[in-house]
């Protein structure tokens, strides 16, 4: 280089006589001083024409040699190769390398925005894309540099427990994307800190220590963990704090993660846990109701585990019991205002005071006694009143009820529904045996199957009425002890048996239709409201034939009983009847006939005796008569 500038200030001076030789047109004659004639002729005389002309004069030596030895001065780089080069500059778009080469290589500054700190002097791999473009540039790249030696840098900064830096590129799914020499390596959103990260997007375009935690040498993937540098340090503090913990000590903690069954709190270094039951006396749907995210508060130590590193803290346990600070004049029979905290089926939770509750059970929001959900009376949220039932300080508990706000309705019930009394109640419920039915809120009864019709045979219920019906009742009894009443329906129309034991005697045949048939009998309807029984061998018509339902015949009454509403039925005793009657009739006959006969007979043989000789033809007639009549009598 300096033989290029004594180059360049050797040929000006070279080639001044020249010019003055040849002047331009234009120019006016310059007149030689005398200094300019004495330096003239020194120059003339000591330049070496022929050593300009050789070349010479510029290198030392001929062109060829200096050319020689300034190649041999020059890194020999070849396109492909991965070099170490010096950084010489550091701009705001490119960064310039020197390899020791006869130019220096540009590079984006973009590569190398893992490593924002990057300064003048610092060493750098860089992959030699081209020696020379077209405008003479070196070409460099530092990423691909990177990219060809990156997984060789990856395993070994593994196998040596390496801290190697990173810049985060983006965010994905579940944590980060790293670019680790050139490799995208995954950062899990649970190794960026110790504490849980709530907003991802602030560590984009950060550049950070890591650790190389797990390779896939199959599929090439990387995972990176930033909280590993972090965790040896805050192991050595947690040692320390649980080496000092004492239950019931104090400590002011901040709050690190909310879940929905507690709270955990950052103590400084080691982590302890709120159980959402010791966060307040009270009911708690969700811990947020009562703490926030990074609130600093204190806690109280209720147990800790120095094995598993686990600290069991409470909140509530700082203020004094509600129980202890309730109402020291507060009694059963009291009114107490409060609001539904809980619902289940079998009752509600009323809260009268933050951490006092009391159990509204279904049977005391109602004087019914009808099965019914505690849903149908409140809600969660709901204001009431009610009043103490039990009251136990000791054990902590209290039952309170809404019904004994309203009067009791059995307390009257002799002067409101006497014995005898008429009513209009509402089905509620059937049972095998009978219907429920409720005459007002809070007054049930029964009415036996029974005492449903006087004349109809129910079998269930549900064939004589609906669930939900108006039905007519007459009261029968008062249990008031039991709160039972024994209801009638029968009983409001006069029995019609007494008339039925005159219209149905026995022996009387009535036409009825059969409505039912089985293996035993069949029910036969003799009206609207009277049905009698035929058992199967006294429904054989004459003919033989089998009856079967819908047919209409007679039927003998065989029994009545008015105690037991029974008629037994016969249709084989109609025409059997009728037929013994006419058998009856023609053997009496027969036996008239039979004694005419005799009578005439003895008169013949009393006469025989007076009878003469002529007569004796007229016996012998007589005889063969009473003969032929036996034998045609013995024929029938």
């Amino acid at each position: 280089m300096e033989e290029n500038k004594e180059m360049q200030e050797v040929a000006p001076e070279v080639a001044a006589p020249a010019t003055e030789t040849a002047p331009a047109v234009d120019q006016a004659p310059v007149a030689e001083t005398p200094a300019n004639a004495a330096e003239k002729k020194v120059s003339n005389e000591d330049f070496d024409w022929n050593a300009f002309e050789n070349d010479s004069v510029l290198y030392g030596g001929s062109k060829e040699e200096v050319a020689k030895k300034y190649d041999e001065t020059l890194s020999n780089v070849q396109v492909g190769e991965v070099v170490e080069g010096t950084v010489i500059g550091v701009g705001k778009r490119e960064v310039v390398v020197n390899i020791g080469y006869k130019s220096e290589g540009i590079i984006p500054v973009s590569e190398f925005r893992y490593n924002p700190e990057l300064a003048v002097g610092e060493k750098v791999e860089v992959y030699v894309e081209s020696a020379e473009d077209k405008k003479g540039q070196l070409l460099l790249s530092h990423k691909k540099a990177r990219q060809l030696r990156s997984w060789d840098r990856v395993n070994e900064a593994l196998e040596k427990d390496e801290v190697i830096k990173g810049y985060i590129k983006c965010r994905t799914k579940g944590g980060m994307i790293v670019d680790v020499f050139g490799i995208e390596a995954f950062l899990p959103g649970s190794q960026i800190d110790v504490k849980p990260i709530r907003d991802y997007d602030i560590y984009v375009d950060k550049t950070m220590e890591f650790k190389v935690v797990k390779i896939n040498q199959e599929f090439r993937n990387v995972v990176v963990s930033h909280k590993a540098l972090i965790e040896a340090e805050l192991e050595a503090q947690k040692k320390e704090i649980m080496s000092k913990l004492e239950k019931g000590q104090i400590l002011e903690g901040t709050v690190k993660n909310i879940t929905s069954y507690g709270v955990f709190i950052d103590l400084g270094g080691v982590d302890g846990l709120i159980h959402i039951t010791d966060l307040s006396w009270g009911r708690v749907n969700h811990p947020e109701e009562i703490v926030q995210l990074d609130q600093k508060l204190n806690v109280v130590i209720l147990d800790f585990d120095d094995q598993k590193k686990r600290i069991a803290l409470g909140l509530k346990q700082l203020s004094p019991h509600p129980w202890d600070a309730l109402d020291p004049n507060l009694k059963v029979g009291d009114k107490v205002k409060g609001k539904v905290v809980v619902m289940a089926d079998y009752g509600a939770f009323v809260e009268i005071a933050p951490g006092v509750e009391g159990l509204i059970h279904v049977s005391e929001m109602s004087w019914s006694q009808h099965l019914r959900s505690a849903q149908e009376f409140m809600k969660v949220g709901d204001e009431i009143e009610a009043v103490i039932l039990t009251l136990d300080r000791d054990e902590r508990k209290m039952s309170l009820g809404i019904k004994q706000l309203t009067p009791d309705p059995w307390e009257n019930i002799e002067t409101k529904y006497p014995v005898g009394s008429r009513h209009t109640a509402k089905v509620r419920n059937f049972t095998n045996f009978g219907v429920f039915v409720e005459i007002e809120e809070g007054i049930d009864g029964l009415i036996h199957i029974s005492d449903l019709s006087w004349t109809k045979k129910v079998k269930h219920p549900a064939e004589f009425t609906q669930i939900g019906a108006d039905i007519e009742v007459i009261v029968l009894e008062i249990d008031k002890e039991n709160r039972r009443l024994s209801l009638g329906h029968k009983q409001l129309e006069e029995n019609p048996w007494n008339q039925f034991e005159g219209q149905f005697a026995v022996d009387t045949v009535h036409e009825g239709t059969i409505t039912e048939l089985n293996d035993k009998g069949a029910v036969v309807s003799l009206g609207e409201n009277i049905e009698g029984f035929a058992p199967i061998r006294q429904l054989v018509k004459e003919d033989g034939s089998q009856v079967k339902v819908g047919d209409k015949l007679e039927f003998k009454v065989v029994e009545f009983s008015k105690a037991t509403k029974r008629i037994l039925l016969s249709h084989t005793r109609v025409y059997e009847d009728v037929r013994r009657a006419e058998e009856k009739v023609e053997r009496a006959e027969r036996r008239a006939k039979e004694e005419s006969t005799a009578s005439s007979v003895k008169k013949i043989n009393a006469a025989v005796e007076k009878t003469t000789l002529g007569d004796i033809s007229g016996l012998a007639e007589l005889k063969a008569q009473m003969e032929a009549n036996a034998a045609e009598k013995k024929e029938e």
